[in-house]
């Protein structure tokens, strides 16, 4: 009878065993009566592409949120044109990151080389000008020396003529003597004239020359500043020695090209021109962008006006995914100057105060606006993290003992902003729910709330626990 019962004992054996087996191992988290536990170690994530989302803090019943774009400030984009008609050399390539100072193209410019000549005449003049008028000094010496001599000359015969009357009046005679002094006295008197008129003419040539000079400066002034506002440099770099050179001579004379400089840091853009070829004067060569200056423009309701004020708290965020992981761009809201009556919208910008490399020209994105500051943030996830399944919405939380496993909840949610969505309950600060892959999750679970399950590395599933 024992020897019949043995075979059934064994078999009851290991029915018990089996059944043991595959009992869940007991958990430090207790798992939810509406979800089960879900195994997806780091292969499964990988291969279904499971990425996770933090759950936020956030005013979502008082946001406004507006699709919008970025756009490049006018301050942004530096425009180099050719100040003169010649021919270009391009030393930048497109998309090119330069510095402000940097070099981006060279001109070869006839009209450059006939401002040179321009003001090394202009030069060349004051110069001679002065050389004229230093040589002047000793000619004024000498006709001041003349005069004074001739004065004296006068003042010896006029002592002598009234000598020679006072003797002549007392004894008579001396006619010839006095005739002669008085012709000597004629003569040196004609002479101290026309030494005086000489003097006079030495001294209007010394001013005019001093005219001259004072005009020659201003305008060889004049045409290097003109030179200046052509090549870029300073007026002072122009009449400074070339830099990395020993020649002594200015450098508006050794310039043997005009150069193209960027003015601010940025990118090189466009190019307009292709190297060593003609470009005529005012034409564009280049634009340097700084893709930094940027403001997100979107588009609003007017019923929304009440709500609005400049000054409110806002941010962008990008446009596909929820923008976790990318940052977001924050600052300040500023209503446009005018609204499109037919449309019934309203321009609304963003003044950033802080962004991200995703924040450039023709991005697209959506303006969230705080329009209450003062109402408490609430928990809220992102709403594609929530899915429909049959008639409930789930959503997957991943296990915070641990991180190999998400937990099927189903979702507990509030008001939302058509794209974060208040939940109530079933989470908390610091908690991380399924964002991408939550739609294969839903596949996998959906009907076994009560069996759990797990993955394969190769991304199928399979119910109860993994052998």
């Amino acid at each position: 009878m024992m020897t019949n019962l043995r075979p059934v004992l064994v078999v009851l054996a290991l029915a018990m065993a089996c059944s043991r087996r595959q009992e869940p191992s007991p958990s430090h988290e207790p798992v939810p009566p509406t979800g089960n536990r879900i195994a997806v170690p780091a292969s499964v994530r990988q291969n279904l592409g499971i990425d996770f989302v933090l759950v936020e803090r956030r005013r979502v019943a008082q946001t406004l949120r507006c699709a919008g774009h970025f756009e490049l400030l006018a301050t942004a984009r530096n425009e180099l044109r050719t100040p003169l008609s010649g021919r270009v050399t391009l030393l930048v390539k497109p998309l090119q990151t330069v510095r402000a100072g940097d070099l981006v193209y060279r001109l070869e410019a006839p009209d450059w080389r006939r401002a040179q000549r321009e003001i090394g005449e202009l030069a060349t003049q004051v110069r001679v000008d002065e050389a004229k008028r230093s040589a002047m000094d000793p000619l004024v010496a000498a006709h001041a020396a003349h005069e004074r001599s001739l004065q004296e000359a006068v003042g010896v015969l006029e002592a002598r003529q009234q000598g020679i009357q006072e003797t002549q009046a007392s004894v008579g005679g001396m006619a010839r003597e006095l005739a002669e002094v008085q012709a000597q006295l004629a003569q040196l008197r004609a002479d101290l004239a026309e030494a005086r008129e000489k003097g006079a003419t030495t001294a209007a040539t010394v001013v005019e020359l001093e005219a001259l000079i004072v005009a020659g400066r201003d305008r060889f002034r004049l045409a290097v500043e003109g030179a200046a506002a052509v090549t870029g440099l300073s007026v002072e770099q122009l009449l400074g020695s070339a830099p990395g050179t020993d020649s002594q001579l200015p450098r508006w004379r050794v310039l043997s090209a005009i150069e193209g400089r960027a003015s601010a840091d940025g990118i090189v853009d466009a190019l307009q021109v292709a190297t060593g070829g003609w470009a005529e004067a005012g034409q564009m060569v280049a634009t340097v962008s700084d893709l930094s200056q940027v403001r997100f423009r979107a588009r609003g309701l007017q019923s929304d006006l009440p709500r609005l004020r400049d000054g409110l708290p806002a941010r962008v965020v990008p446009a596909i995914g929820t923008g976790v992981g990318h940052g977001q761009v924050v600052g300040t809201l500023l209503l446009g100057a005018e609204a499109d009556p037919r449309q019934r919208t309203l321009d609304l910008f963003l003044v950033a105060t802080a962004g991200t490399n995703w924040a450039r020209p023709g991005v697209a994105g959506f303006l969230e606006i705080e329009t209450a500051g003062v109402a408490e943030p609430v928990l809220a996830i992102p709403l594609a993290a929530t899915l429909q399944d049959g008639l409930e919405r789930v959503l997957f939380r991943r296990d915070p003992k641990d991180p190999d496993q998400v937990l099927r909840l189903v979702a507990d949610l509030g008001v939302d902003d058509g794209r974060w969505v208040e939940v109530k309950s079933g989470l908390r600060d610091g908690d991380s729910v399924v964002l991408a892959g939550a739609y294969e999750l839903v596949l996998a679970s959906s009907g076994t709330a009560a069996k759990g399950g797990h993955f394969h590395a190769d991304g199928t599933f399979h119910d109860g626990e993994d052998k």
